[in-house]
Formats: structure tokens, C-alpha cells, sequence
């Protein structure tokens, strides 16, 4: 029984380690990290074979993840290298979800220098497509044609 005034729920998060699981299925830690958007994307990084743990392909989403373990992941364009610190009972917010992990992944390389942008070049009066302007003036003429055309510019 709890005392009055104490609250005898415990959000999931803050368990004590004593009744911390000792693992947990891969998709839902990737989902609790922060990996993956939603559990079912994170298990379709693992059935895709995007998901390495202690670099042996995951095929599975059930496989157990346990305390020390290490997560190589392959998303979009980079690499992500997270060891196993603990695990969480429900998604939390990001800095929770920080807490969960150790990134071990390799600095991303640097981006190349870009070229500067060139200036937007002219065209020559009555080249090309006409303007706004010049696209007005065709068609009040081509609705009257016997109207003198507007010289000004």
C-alpha cells in the first residue's frame, strides 16, 4: 500500500533497475530510441536487412536486443552506430530517447564545396518567350486587331 499523498503509479521510464527488463525486441527499442518513426517502419528496417546487432544481419523483429549490444543501422544516406545503454517501457520524448543509447557512429563527411551561383542571365528584347507584359499586348491585339498597338515599354 502507498502512502497518502505518494503517488503509487510509476511512469514506465522510471522504473527502478530492478524491474528493468533485461531485453527487448528490436523493433520496439528503435522505435523507443527514436530511430524509426512508428514500430512498423522500424520493423520494416529490420526485415528490409538495414538492421545489424554486434554485426550480424537482423532478419526478425522479435530478436531480443540486450544491455550492451551493438546497433548498426543503414538509413537513407548515412550510417548509424548506437550502443545498447538501457531500454524504456513506452516512447518517451527525445531527450528521454537520447538516454537509451550511446552513438558510436563515424562523423559524416564533409560536403563539398558548392560552385557560387551564377547571376540569372538576360534576354534580348523579342527573344525567347514573351513576357507578361509583351504576352497582354498580343492579346488585346489578337481580341481587336484594328487597334493601334501600344508603344509603350
Amino acid at each position: 500500500m502507498s502512502t497518502p499523498g505518494s503517488d503509487s503509479r510509476q511512469t514506465e521510464g522510471q522504473r527502478p533497475e530492478s524491474q528493468r527488463p533485461e531485453s527487448q525486441r528490436i523493433d520496439k527499442w528503435l522505435w523507443h530510441a527514436r530511430v524509426a518513426k512508428t514500430r512498423t517502419l522500424a520493423a520494416s528496417l529490420v526485415a528490409g536487412g538495414h538492421v545489424r546487432v554486434n554485426r550480424a544481419k537482423v532478419s526478425k523483429a522479435s530478436q531480443p536486443l540486450r544491455v550492451g549490444d551493438t546497433v548498426t543501422v543503414a538509413l537513407n544516406s548515412r550510417i548509424l552506430v548506437l550502443r545498447v545503454v538501457q531500454f524504456a517501457a513506452r516512447r518517451g520524448p527525445a531527450a528521454e530517447a537520447r538516454t537509451l543509447y550511446e552513438d558510436l557512429s563515424p562523423p559524416p563527411p564533409p560536403r563539398p564545396d558548392l560552385p557560387p551561383l551564377l547571376p540569372t542571365a538576360r534576354r534580348a528584347a523579342g527573344a525567347g518567350r514573351p513576357t507578361k507584359k509583351e504576352r497582354r499586348q498580343i492579346d488585346a491585339w489578337n481580341d481587336n486587331p484594328t487597334a493601334p498597338r501600344s508603344s509603350k515599354s
